[in-house]
């Protein structure tokens, strides 16, 4: 039986997308929102990682294995497709929900 997989890409040029079973990119997506705030100064890049691993359910955690290599793939398609923004200009890396300046 074939798993209905979601396609994650990388905002680096020339990197190939990859694919990966569509519940554990909903469980990881899930988290990864709930955590970075639609308001600035967002949420540091460097503790997002923490941040969804506390957000999940243990049994969670146990389905998806490599969980540091399941985010960074979510978090990347996410930033492709705009869901998640980077702050510019803001050292070390903050990141938002929603692209700065997308209100107005």
């Amino acid at each position: 039986m074939d798993e209905a997989r979601t396609v994650c890409r990388s905002p680096t040029p020339g990197a190939q997308p990859t694919r990966i079973p569509s519940w554990k990119f909903t469980c990881v997506c899930r988290a990864i929102l709930a955590a970075v705030p639609p308001e600035l100064p967002g949420m540091p890049a460097k503790d997002l990682y923490d941040e969804v691993r506390r957000r999940l359910a243990r049994e969670e955690l146990d389905r998806l294995g490599a969980l540091r290599w399941h985010f960074t793939t979510v978090k990347l398609e996410l930033e492709v497709a705009g869901e998640i923004a980077r702050v510019p200009g803001r050292r070390p890396q903050y990141l938002v929900r929603a692209p700065i300046g997308a209100d107005g």
